[in-house]
């Protein structure tokens, strides 16, 4: 494996939260938009399949409050895929639905990121605006609510 593709380790400037925060941009991302973001770093690299894409079911776990005793909740749909570039740097990953295109996408992606070479690129063309698109629609989610909300304290009976 050439020098310049070696992936990079636990100690290298890149954490796993960096990473997580990668995957997370990655999985709340439409399926179109992702491909959209990929196109941006056209022509990719040859990649083989590891895994193909394939869809299962997973169990997804609860706690009351967020503190209380587990549940079962019940079961989602999250499809896997796992890919290898030519340069032997592996990319995975995992995205609920059944979209086996954004789980190969988004294995391509991890892939891409993980190459020193690339990693400011992948963060610059899809990994920022996909973020920005999600907080984006995070925050026009929380503002339709906000709207809705109603404050019982300032209601005032009217028998004083």
């Amino acid at each position: 494996m050439p020098a310049e593709a070696t992936p990079k380790s636990a100690s290298s400037d890149l954490s796993a939260d960096a990473r997580r925060r990668m995957m997370a941009a990655l999985a709340s991302a439409s399926p179109e938009d992702l491909a959209t973001a990929l196109n941006a770093l056209s022509p990719l690299p040859a990649h083989e399949m590891v895994r193909a894409p394939e869809t299962g079911l997973v169990m997804v776990r609860g706690r009351m409050g967020g503190t209380g005793a587990p549940f079962n909740l019940g079961e989602v749909t999250v499809t896997r895929c796992v890919v290898r570039l030519e340069n032997g740097v592996a990319g995975s990953s995992y995205v609920m639905g059944r979209s086996k295109q954004k789980a190969l996408h988004a294995a391509l992606v991890d892939a891409l990121w993980q190459m020193p070479d690339m990693t400011g690129k992948v963060e610059e063309a899809i990994v920022a605006p996909l973020a920005s698109r999600a907080t984006a629609a995070d925050a026009t989610v929380r503002a339709e609510t906000a709207a809705t909300k109603v404050d019982f304290f300032t209601m005032v009976r009217g028998d004083d």
